[in-house]
């Protein structure tokens, strides 16, 4: 990466922004590799994502920001923190998940159960981490918990969005205005939680 970065034009002009695009499509064609199930395109494609990361880490190196040594005493520090039950003698805990989002939540010095919800997430996706965090923190909002199928919420999904197409409307648009409704009310119960 390093060799890359002195001698190719292109590899040299490049910057985290510059790469952004990148990561984000390198990230979509692992999720596709996986989704096919061919492991030669798996290791392919995790081999590229992984390039992001050197290239990331060498832009950063070279500012004298930070290193690939930083970055990967960082993850590792981070998971032994996060297992104590792996790395000491600690017990595991009945709540994985929520105890793993009250480690992170402490260790980030986090006061809403949102805070540190990527931005870029797809409305999907980030609506699945809003619920997920809302239930682990234990936020005092009803959210629908009727149990439903994989393809049962595939269909439905799709469904609405044929739906709302057919009816001149932003499915992606409405889909993200609701999740903001959905924060507010969150927000709005950890507040009224540090009333009590």
């Amino acid at each position: 990466m390093h060799r890359l970065r002195r001698e190719c034009p292109w590899d040299a002009e490049q910057t985290h922004r510059s790469l952004a695009t990148y990561l984000v499509e390198e990230t979509g064609e692992v999720l596709d590799a996986i989704e096919s199930g061919d492991d030669t395109d798996l290791a392919e494609e995790l081999g590229d994502l992984l390039l992001q990361v050197y290239f990331h880490a060498a832009i950063a190196e070279q500012q004298g920001r930070f290193t690939l040594d930083d970055v990967a005493r960082g993850i590792s520090d981070k998971l032994v923190r996060r297992h104590p039950y792996v790395f000491t003698d600690a017990e595991v805990p009945d709540d994985l998940h929520g105890t793993w989002e009250a480690r992170k939540r402490a260790e980030k010095q986090r006061d809403s159960a949102l805070d540190g919800i990527a931005g870029h997430l797809s409305v999907v996706a980030r609506a699945t981490k809003v619920a997920s965090r809302t239930r682990h923190h234990k936020v005092p909002i009803d959210l629908p918990d009727e149990p439903i199928a994989a393809d049962e919420v595939g269909r439905a999904i799709v469904d609405l969005v044929v739906r709302a197409q057919a009816s001149g409307i932003d499915a992606d648009q409405a889909a993200r205005d609701a999740l903001r409704e959905l924060e507010a009310r969150v927000v709005q119960a950890e507040q009224g939680q540090g009333d009590d």
